[in-house]
């Protein structure tokens, strides 16, 4: 064993870079090359066809089951035209990643033979089997019917031979079973809320789009250093390994130069990923060794969620053919940087950005702070629950370190809008609003600078932190979905337009002026909100104690924290807007428990594996070696010597032995607490028994097993170390 890993590290050193076939046209020329897009559409639809489907895309309109056929027929075309020989309804089930079932475009023809076929009933509606996927209880196993439903939202793409169809997938019973669902629902409701109260300011609007960026961050291991690490494996993460003496301390690897090897395969992850229509701009060394970056261009948050869930599995794939494996895991090495996927996400019209300032007019500047402020309405009120809608038992071990944002929720706005919102707190609605004749609305309010967007510091310890036109939701793990926090960032914002709205209808309907009551019920909004702020250090103790006295979530306790979903506030909120009834989000919880409980036990049963076949038997070896060595010093000088010459070899023997001790005895512990929590019934008591007395045995054990690494025979130690693991050759 001894010897594989010194192969597998030596074979590292001489991988070469494959080479990249870049296409000879220019990007522009092949994006979305895989994709059913608008101008394919055009190409192979009826004109008829291709308006009504155009007219459900952009502006909402039913879906007209009578133009599926024609559809399909185009689809078929076109896909035929690309050699693709299957069809799979794609979607986002609650397992956290992407599902697809293959079928081929054959038929019986009546006559003994086949015939190649594609219709629009299939093309909108499919039944996968619904049984062997997360419910929570909404279906039973022998309950297995579910539906597929074609989202023409989202433009369909090649994979292949295969034509992928994005779906949203719900029960038999019409309970979603997905991520995409209740993301629609969400923007949806955002859109009407957010269209709502933009006519207060410009009546021709005709919708809000929510829009996401996302910022995938990822870590890349050698291929046989990663095969020949069973935790990596099985878990995405190393649960042993003692830090290597040179990791990020020098700040050496951020924006450096692009390993060879990395940068082609970054090249050829750019050109699939474009072909598929991601819209890839930026890629670079992150903080950590071995960890990069590539983020897109901003999209609508539907499209962006699929293509980000689109991106990770081509990356899986890109990585193998590079000799690399792509680990997104939030944390797969411990003492240095996690990876996360920062949400930058924004509200725009068919006009212009909601969240852009400054207006050219005061209406302008006004709609601006009404949008900041009611986003932050939102984020307070729900603090909690958007805490709980990315927290995993992966990002729990990023949150709070030195290079993530802690796990209480806050807002970092920057000193010229906090100053804006202290202005707007303190002054008389009758100082800053001024109606006079033809002059029209005048607010005396400071003048936003033209560089607000570069004047807004930023502020890596804040989880959602303004960043000139945009807010960056930064606690978001690198391997979620990202439709998670946004079905409950976009309901949270609908909700609170929505409230902001009623307040200043009833005065108007009162016969009181419109800005004057806009401008009041800001204020009070200001008011409400002000404990979401936060402009100083999040990983300060003197946060955590102020942030208790503010009223904000400060669990840290991943399964308590998903409990958040079930309080009134969030239950009121979802169902009134329709993204999750009850029953779902009860099911929903049951799913997140249970997930959280067996990854721990997979890492549990892996570790207890690791340290009683891997570093138990390596460390008792190289025991008995020196104590063999011991013994000959002893056989060779007289006692008073060998006392001297054997003092080190002595010490290094009893520190092993009580180290392996203590690793057999936690073990033995760690067994019988998973014992214990796997008696327990209910999910919910079980994760958190499972948080409470399992996790931190792990811990434990394995700061003993990181402290045998460094003073075991190098030769002898079995397991890829840090040093070789975290530096591509």
């Amino acid at each position: 064993m001894a010897n594989l890993r010194f192969e597998v590290v030596a074979e590292a050193f001489k991988k070469k870079p494959l080479e990249v076939i870049t296409p000879i046209e220019r990007p522009s020329e092949y994006f979305a090359k895989n994709v059913f897009n608008r101008a394919k559409m055009y190409k192979y639809l009826p004109r008829d066809v291709y308006e009504k489907l155009i007219d459900v895309i952009d502006n909402g309109a039913r879906l007209d089951r009578s133009i599926a056929n024609a559809v399909a027929k185009g689809m078929k075309q076109w896909a035929d035209e690309n050699g693709v020989t299957h069809y799979t309804h794609w979607f986002q089930p609650l397992t956290g990643g992407t599902a697809e079932k293959h079928d081929a475009f054959i038929e019986h023809d009546g006559k003994g033979g086949m015939i190649e076929d594609f219709s629009g009933k299939l093309l909108v509606q499919q039944e996968p089997d619904a049984s062997s996927f997360p419910s929570g209880g909404i279906r039973s196993t022998f309950e297995a019917r579910g539906y597929s439903a074609w989202d023409p939202t989202s433009p369909v793409f090649i994979i292949d031979d295969t034509l992928c169809i994005p779906t949203i997938f719900i029960s038999y019973t019409g309970e979603a079973l997905d991520y995409k669902a209740p993301l629609l629902r969400a923007l949806h409701a955002v859109n009407v809320a957010a269209t709502d109260v933009c006519h207060y300011f410009y009546p021709d609007v005709k919708k809000v789009v929510s829009n996401l960026g996302w910022e995938q961050e990822y870590f890349l291991v050698d291929e046989g250093l990663y095969s020949a690490r069973p935790d990596l494996v099985l878990t995405g993460r190393t649960l042993m390994g003692h830090d290597s003496a040179k990791n990020q301390q020098m700040d050496d690897h951020y924006f450096g130069t692009i390993p060879e090897r990395v940068q082609a395969f970054m090249k050829d992850l750019e050109i699939q990923a474009l072909e598929l229509g991601i819209p890839c701009k930026t890629r670079h060394n992150e903080v950590a060794p071995n960890q990069f970056e590539v983020a897109p261009i901003y999209e609508e948050t539907n499209l962006a969620v699929d293509h980000n869930m689109l991106l990770m599995s081509l990356m899986h794939k890109v990585a193998r053919k590079h000799g690399f494996r792509a680990l997104l895991h939030e944390k797969p090495f411990a003492g240095i940087n996690g990876s996360g996927k920062h949400n930058n996400w924004s509200l725009s019209t068919d006009t212009g950005i909601l969240l852009h300032g400054p207006g050219k007019t005061a209406e302008d500047n006004l709609r601006f702070v009404v949008f900041i402020v009611e986003t932050l309405m939102g984020i307070y009120k729900h603090n909690g629950l958007l805490k709980a809608s990315i927290m995993t038992a992966s990002n729990a071990h990023r949150l709070g370190a030195n290079e993530a944002p802690p796990a209480i929720i806050s807002s970092f706005l920057g000193h010229q809008l906090t100053d804006l919102l202290k202005h707007f707190e303190k002054s008389d609605s009758k100082d800053l609003l001024n109606m006079a004749g033809k002059q029209g609305l005048k607010l005396d309010i400071p003048e936003i600078p033209e560089l607000l967007i570069d004047n807004t510091d930023r502020n890596r310890t804040s989880p959602f932190a303004f960043t000139g036109n945009r807010f960056e939701f930064r606690a978001v793990g690198s391997e979620a979905n990202c439709a998670s926090a946004m079905i409950v960032l976009n309901t949270a914002v609908a909700e609170a337009l929505e409230d902001f709205k009623k307040r200043v209808d009833a005065r108007i309907a009162k016969g009181e002026d419109k800005m004057s009551a806009i401008i009041d019920e800001l204020r009070k909004d200001i008011v409400v909100c002000k404990p979401i702020h936060f402009e100083g250090n999040g990983y300060s103790d003197e946060w955590v104690a102020e942030a208790k006295k503010r009223g904000l979530d400060c669990e840290t306790s991943c399964p308590k924290i998903f409990e958040r979903y079930l309080d009134p506030d969030s239950i009121k909120m979802f169902e009134e807007f329709g993204v999750l009834s009850k029953k779902e989000l009860e099911a929903r919880n049951e799913v997140k428990w249970e997930t959280y409980t067996k990854r721990i036990q997979i890492e549990a049963r892996v570790f207890g594996d690791l340290s009683m076949n891997h570093i138990i038997p390596v460390c008792t070896h190289y025991q008995s070696q020196l104590a063999k060595n011991v013994q000959s010093v002893y056989d060779i000088f007289n006692k008073e010597e060998a006392d001297k010459l054997t003092k080190r070899n002595k010490k290094i023997i009893e520190e092993i032995a009580e180290r392996t001790q203590i690793i057999e005895t936690g073990v033995e512990e760690l067994v019988n607490a998973r014992k214990v929590a796997n008696k327990i019934t209910d999910e919910h008591q079980k994760a958190i028994a499972y948080h409470d007395t399992v996790v931190p045995k792990m811990d434990e054990i394995r700061y003993h097993i990181d402290k045998l690494e460094l003073i075991v025979s190098d030769e002898l130690w079995t397991l890829p170390k840090y040093r070789e693991l975290l530096f591509i050759r």
